[in-house]
């Protein structure tokens, strides 16, 4: 959320939730003193938050509840989902933590700079919060994503990444550092020093970094890619990173008999390179652990079939069948979270 949009807030903290009890500061926590007390309702019937960090990974804790039942989630930074809606009863409390990346800039690595600290939104149905802590965790696992707009923290509606609401489906000490960028190729990821350079330079060792690119990859010869993809798993591994090679999610694109079976649906490019064919390939040769998101979400996009396969899409919305609508991006990030479980690529622990 903008600077400019938090000046704007009503100044009456809970204004906006009359059924709410009153929510208070919980005290100072490390050095910055954080409590609700650094939100403000929107008139809306949700807060937004500000807290001047540097940028690093912090723990964010938060208690939920009230006197009257309520559904609470958690947004952050560039749209990112950080705690899926919770419910709680009449006089219930519940604790629930995350961790954040917080970096500049904070969404697309070439989009605009966004502003500097920490950001969040309280919201769902009935938000209902009566504590906030945010802490420094110098020492969190970073989750890093290399990708493009299929998986970037898109910064407007109706266009959403599923790496932006991947972080819902983790736990406190792990945070998502998104550096997915729109319309990145292998190429352009390599070239441009706002991307790959950037990851590269954050990499410490035991973090994963998720590669999927392919979509913008149009004109890219088969040695090409292959070549472009195993630099990146190199330099992963030279700074002591965890390597893992992505199949792209499918085009939306059916057969007259409901199958995807064919090769704009399955990324093969104009000089007939078959994308997810090549990673699978790579990630055999190499050994890098391989999440085929490309047979997950076939075989799901196929199964709802094509009408109703239009949700997960922006179909109706931009007549667009290859960006994910808000549902199509929790379906392939829930994808995305059970095969880091799976593969053990994260601890089953940190994993909501």
């Amino acid at each position: 959320m903008r600077r400019t949009a938090l000046l704007a807030v009503a100044a009456t903290l809970l204004g906006s939730l009359a059924t709410a009890p009153a929510a208070h500061a919980d005290g100072p926590h490390g050095p910055y003193g954080q409590g609700l007390g650094h939100c403000a309702s929107t008139g809306t019937g949700t807060l937004a938050c500000h807290v001047d960090v540097a940028p690093g990974t912090y723990d964010v804790t938060v208690t939920l509840g009230g006197e009257t039942a309520g559904a609470t989630a958690i947004s952050g930074e560039t749209r990112r989902t950080l705690l899926a809606e919770t419910p709680t009863e009449a006089g219930e409390r519940l604790r629930r933590s995350f961790t954040v990346d917080v970096r500049d800039p904070e969404g697309e690595p070439t989009g605009p700079t966004g502003t500097p600290g920490l950001d969040l939104v309280i919201g769902g149905t009935a938000p209902r919060v009566t504590s906030l802590r945010i802490t420094p965790a110098p020492a969190a696992r970073r989750l890093f994503l290399v990708g493009d707009s299929t998986v970037c923290d898109q910064p407007g509606e109706p266009y959403v990444g599923w790496g932006q609401l991947l972080p819902a489906h983790l736990m406190r000490g792990v945070a998502v550092a998104n550096h997915a960028d729109s319309g990145e190729s292998t190429v352009s990821f390599l070239a441009h020093p706002a991307l790959f350079d950037r990851v590269e330079q954050r990499i410490r060792p035991g973090d994963p970094v998720l590669i999927q690119l392919a979509h913008n990859d149009k004109q890219t010869d088969a040695p090409t890619y292959r070549a472009n993809l195993t630099t990146l798993v190199e330099r992963v591994r030279a700074k002591g990173g965890e390597p893992v090679l992505v199949t792209p999610v499918v085009r939306r694109w059916f057969n007259a008999d409901g199958t995807l079976d064919n090769g704009t649906a399955l990324l093969v490019n104009g000089l007939g390179v078959d994308h997810p064919a090549e990673i699978r390939a790579l990630a055999a040769r190499l050994g890098t652990p391989l999440i085929d998101l490309t047979a997950l979400t076939k075989a799901l996009v196929e199964q709802w079939g094509p009408e109703a396969s239009k949700a997960l899409y922006l179909t109706a919305e931009k007549r667009d069948n290859t960006h994910t609508s808000v549902r199509g991006a929790a379906e392939y990030a829930a994808l995305v979270a059970a095969e880091l479980r799976t593969q053990g690529i994260l601890p089953g622990s940190l994993i909501r």
